[in-house]
């Protein structure tokens, strides 16, 4: 199993589904590689790339009808929390605004600064706020949640209209339960990054944070708030009502979960079906698969040795050295680990562009350069891509 950047290439012009495709179809071409080879595709829901019609999937599937598409986990994360109710919405505005008046003035920024020393804070700093799904709000306002008795000073001390916020309770509030709920989406969206992942351990990591949104409601639903530790401590202090609060709380997560289920719709049957190839020794003989490959997996599971393999490899190494003895089984179990669940890898890898190209190496030609930024060794397309199935993560 390999994961790597197979090409860089740069669009000129449009961007439409139709220009992606003759981009990586004349790389294909180029280097004599079968569209057949390519399995899957992963992408985010832009029109351009899911378009029935026009779109960069319709095109493929011209040239192979059998691939399949995958619409980004960590998109789709950020997709669901997105929207929230007008009070919450209009808190996150206002913390936003109060960032920006700090962080991105040079004097502010010093005279902030000055004023948290001089109070001893424990931070000396807001964080800046940049709306890219890829960075979280939660340390954003976890920070200025923290730094709120400094912010309204420093507010004060500028006459700035929206230090009347940090006057009202229920919005102090409302900032505390953003930082909380915020903070829990980013520990959810870190743990959807990282390279060599598969879409079964992407799937249970969100079912989990399904499983604890219905914990939070049923909490709420009691009057219980302990699970935000930031929004209970400033409750337990007694400047603001618990009950006007937690009726917003609730609401949000009644809402929130409705968006979890809409981008990830039935993800806790989907993942069941595939427990199979998580664990052939534990699980029972999954209908859904055909009746040759379930006698095969009756013939794995009895297999002690592969069982005993099967503790120390990981799950894609173990499926690929079953290859020779059940082949067809093999193939099956590796076509539901292969697709890539996120485009991580070209979110990081756009990452590292922006550090290369900076405005006084502006004129870098990333196609040649970005895949061994990236790294080392460019990849040998001839040995990776003879025989083996291709993934194409947009």
């Amino acid at each position: 199993m390999n994961e790597h950047i197979l090409f860089c290439k740069k669009l000129t012009g449009r961007t439409t589904g139709q220009d992606v495709f003759n981009v990586i179809d004349n790389f294909f071409s180029q280097h004599k590689l079968d569209w057949k080879s390519c399995s899957h595709v992963c992408t985010d829901g832009a029109a351009a790339m899911t378009g029935r019609v026009n779109g960069l999937m319709a095109h493929i599937k011209k040239v192979n009808p059998d691939v399949t598409w995958t619409h980004c986990m960590i998109h789709r994360e950020a997709l669901a929390s997105k929207r929230m109710s007008p009070e919450l919405n209009d808190v996150l505005n206002d913390a936003v605004k109060v960032i920006n008046f700090i962080q991105s003035r040079p004097l502010n920024h010093r005279l902030f600064q000055s004023l948290c020393e001089d109070g001893g804070s424990e931070h000396k700093q807001l964080l800046l706020h940049t709306d890219v799904r890829w960075l979280s709000r939660g340390k954003t306002l976890q920070r200025l949640f923290e730094l709120r008795n400094e912010v309204r000073a420093f507010l004060s001390e500028h006459t700035h209209p929206l230090v009347a916020m940090f006057d009202d309770a229920d919005w102090v509030a409302r900032l505390g339960y953003l930082s909380d709920i915020f903070s829990k989406l980013n520990q959810l969206n870190l743990s959807l990054q990282g390279k060599d992942t598969n879409v079964l351990s992407l799937y249970d990591k969100v079912c989990g944070f399904m499983e604890k949104i219905k914990l939070w409601q049923s909490k709420c639903e009691k009057g219980d708030t302990s699970c935000f530790l930031q929004l209970n401590g400033y409750i337990a202090t007694g400047e603001c009502d618990r009950a006007p609060i937690v009726k917003i709380v609730h609401t949000h997560l009644s809402k929130l979960k409705n968006e979890f289920n809409s981008y990830f719709p039935d993800i806790d049957n989907k993942s069941s079906t595939l427990d199979w190839v998580r664990n052939p020794f534990v699980t029972c003989i999954n209908s859904s698969i055909p009746a040759r490959l379930q006698e095969d997996l009756i013939d794995v599971s009895s297999d002690r040795s592969l069982k005993m393999r099967y503790s120390s490899t990981p799950l894609t190494q173990f499926w690929c050295g079953v290859e020779k003895e059940y082949p067809e089984l093999e193939k099956h179990a590796l076509n539901e680990l292969l697709p890539f669940g996120s485009t991580y890898l070209c979110e990081v890898t756009f990452s590292a562009m922006t550090h290369i190209k900076t405005k006084h190496r502006n004129r870098l030609n990333l196609e040649n350069n970005l895949v061994t930024a990236v790294a080392t060794i460019s990849p040998r397309l001839t040995k990776l891509m003879g025989g083996l199935k291709c993934h194409i993560n947009w």
